[in-house]
């Protein structure tokens, strides 16, 4: 097996390539950011980076959003990936339940598996979903898929089945109640419920101020 850092190199590269035409909520970038949190959530864990890393820059490799509700696809990839590397299996197992389990789901995807490693690779994805940059995705990708900003007509809908958050097609600022607002409460870190609690606060601000602008009042 090659060296931590020269495989780490090699998956910076596969991703990139596989997602440079990726929607911007989901594209390298974003991969980028739940790395580099990632990393810096681990200083205060006791986890193994090579999986912490190799899960942060594999979790998105095709997310099933984008690969027709497919949620083998994924998991799939990486694993044909890291293969491909000659890692352990131990490894590659460990890093497969990553890709299979990050994933919000509606709130549907808590009890098939957990690792400390998976606990840090979750929060750094999680706070890219809320903050400036998670509300930058989600209108991003609200967009992508021609959805309506708002429509105060058609108010949220709490716990959705699986299937039915899969196929939501409900206005954006409807999906700050249904999952983003809901994440600070589902970390698993020290630092990453630190973290959460000053995105989820300017989420709160920003949805004050999105609603006095929509009805004329400020």
């Amino acid at each position: 097996m090659e060296g931590q850092q020269q495989i780490i190199d090699k998956t910076v590269a596969y991703v990139r390539q596989e997602l440079a035409e990726a929607e911007g909520g989901h594209d390298w970038w974003h991969i980028y950011r739940v790395w580099k949190q990632a990393k810096h959530i681990s200083k205060s864990e006791n986890v193994n980076m090579l999986v912490v890393e190799l899960g942060a820059l594999l979790h998105d490799i095709a997310d099933s959003k984008f690969n027709g509700g497919d949620e083998e696809v994924g998991p799939a990839k990486a694993v044909a990936f890291m293969r491909s590397l000659g890692l352990p299996e131990e490894v590659i197992t460990h890093v497969e339940n990553i890709v299979r389990y990050i994933s919000f789901k509606g709130g549907h995807n808590e009890n098939g598996f957990y690792s400390p490693e998976l606990g840090v690779v979750q929060d750094a994805d999680r706070l890219d979903a809320i903050g400036a940059i998670g509300i930058a995705r989600a209108f991003n990708y609200g967009g992508f898929k021609n959805r309506a900003l708002y429509d105060p007509e058609i108010a949220p809908v709490l716990n959705r089945s699986k299937e039915d958050y899969k196929h939501n097609t409900a206005p954006t600022i409807n999906h700050f109640y249904e999952k983003l607002l809901l994440l600070k409460d589902k970390m698993n870190t020290a630092t990453g419920k630190q973290l959460a609690q000053q995105r989820h606060a300017f989420m709160e601000q920003y949805l004050d101020q999105f609603y006095a602008e929509f009805e004329g009042d400020r």
